[in-house]
């Protein structure tokens, strides 16, 4: 049978085991921890050659983060936007709906997008005899080799063998206690649930109507009243938050006795915590992991980041050092279980440094600030080629813009100019304006603000191109 494949890509998640890197405006996906390149971008890059066009199910703040990604990726694909988070099986059931809606059955391969993969053949290759044993009416799961006695990890049994690598699932147990872990790893018959499924969208939703009817019914209604936004999907608020929030694991694969495991052996780690990506770095004959401008003297087994400047660490043994624009993470290596718990405090204080870098990603670019003070602040924009700002006034501010690279259009009422490098000019309170770069080089401006009142939300947008209100 020739059934199409559709990857459905499944970017959500805050990642704040993984703060101050991390952040909710900038999650694990879109970060490089391992190599040049984003775990989201590596997702796509290690896709089946003949699948369809992915299908990406994300959070609404991340939507502008997911379609440069896929354009950088020279990829096209819908964009799914989830109102909130609701877990797995509400997920794939939007994916699923989405699916069979253009009148196909495909088999559906569902991916995290924040997983490292070291062997990209070799996951393909697990992939392709699951996609054979999901064309047959299995629900199938790759399953990882256990490493180690890991208690945060759900775990598999294999039954009656399939195929090569493949069994029927005997039983599913999630994040047991250290002592039946062991004993898992011990036996040899369990792997670890690498969070990777694959399964024909219409046996997906059948089994929800059976198994988890609430999700079914209530994903089929927020599906229903979408609405198409430029490139993305968006999903019915009201409807899709009535439906129960579960995983795919809980709400259907261990209620069906069609449920498979394929091995997959292939480097998988899900970098879900510091120890995690310290494991699966390079290290040096002390096992200290460096990134970035650092310097270690007589230290061992130590994970030492440096974003944005010179980061010394002299004598330590085991420790997680992070440094970010803003933020300094340090830590003991195994202590990573206190830093969930320290997030959320600095997020009950309201603090910024948990929702976004001092690099703000916009759809047009990004911005960062360079100085502020009374009545006044300074920023410099970046601006991608033939992207624009919305055609937007402010009542509070008035702005004044020095282009430092490339050429920028501005639009100041019913005029239109070119400015170009070392030039400048103002934009008055209260007066319409538009920002484009119309070259093929990054526009660069410094912009110095002043006025009574410099908040983000002192813009009245007339015009945007991205959809915003």
């Amino acid at each position: 049978m020739n059934i199409p494949v559709l990857p459905v890509i499944l970017a959500g998640g805050s990642g704040t085991r993984l703060w101050p890197l991390s952040r909710r405006h900038v999650p694990k996906p879109f970060l490089a921890l391992k190599s040049g390149e984003t775990l989201f971008a590596e997702t796509l890059a290690r896709l089946p050659e003949a699948a369809m066009a992915p299908l990406v199910v994300c959070n609404e703040a991340h939507r502008f983060l997911v379609a440069e990604q896929l354009r950088q990726a020279g990829r096209t694909g819908l964009i799914l936007l989830e109102p909130a988070a609701r877990n797995t099986a509400p997920a794939i059931a939007l994916a699923a709906l989405q699916a069979v809606q253009a009148g196909e059955d495909p088999v559906l391969l569902v991916m995290p997008s924040d997983h490292w993969i070291a062997d990209t053949p070799a996951f393909q290759a697990s992939v392709a005899r699951a996609v054979a044993l999901a064309r047959e009416g299995w629900l199938v799961t790759l399953g990882v080799t256990p490493e180690r006695a890991e208690t945060g990890y759900g775990y598999i049994q294999r039954g009656e063998r399939l195929a090569d690598q493949a069994w029927r699932v005997a039983r599913f147990t999630e994040k047991p206690d250290a002592a039946t872990a062991e004993a898992f790893c011990r036996s040899g018959d369990y792997l670890w649930n690498s969070g990777v499924f694959v399964l024909r969208a219409g046996h997906y939703l059948a089994l929800l109507e059976r198994l988890a009817p609430a999700i079914l019914t209530a994903c089929t209604e927020a599906h229903g009243k979408a609405r198409q936004d430029l490139d993305f999907l968006r999903i019915d608020d009201a409807a899709f938050c009535a439906s129960p929030a579960d995983s795919i694991d809980y709400a259907v694969m261990e209620h069906t006795d069609h449920a498979a495991v394929v091995a997959l052996t292939a480097g998988w780690s899900d970098i879900g915590s510091w120890p995690a990506l310290w494991q699966v770095q390079d290290r040096d004959d002390a096992g200290n992991v460096q990134c970035g401008d650092v310097l270690l003297r007589e230290s061992r087994g130590c994970y030492v980041r440096a974003e944005h400047r010179l980061v010394a660490v002299l004598g330590a043994e085991d420790l997680v050092v992070v440094e970010t624009a803003d933020a300094v993470l340090v830590a003991p290596r195994e202590a990573a279980g206190l830093l969930k718990a320290s997030v959320e405090a600095l997020e009950a204080e309201g603090r910024r440094e948990v929702v976004e870098h001092r690099v703000v990603h916009r759809p047009w670019g990004h911005y960062e600030p360079v100085d502020s003070g009374e009545r006044y602040q300074v920023k410099r924009l970046t601006v991608q080629p033939g992207r624009r700002l919305s055609l937007q006034m402010h009542h509070h501010r008035a702005e004044h813009w020095v282009v430092v690279r490339g050429t920028a259009r501005v639009t100041l009422g019913e005029e239109s100019f070119l400015v170009g490098e070392n030039q400048s000019i103002d934009i008055p309170q209260g007066r319409v304006h538009c920002l484009e770069n119309p070259g093929v080089i990054p526009l660069e401006l410094i912009e110095i603000q002043s006025g009574t009142y410099l908040g983000e939300d002192d813009i009245v947008r007339l015009d945007d191109p991205y959809g915003r209100a």
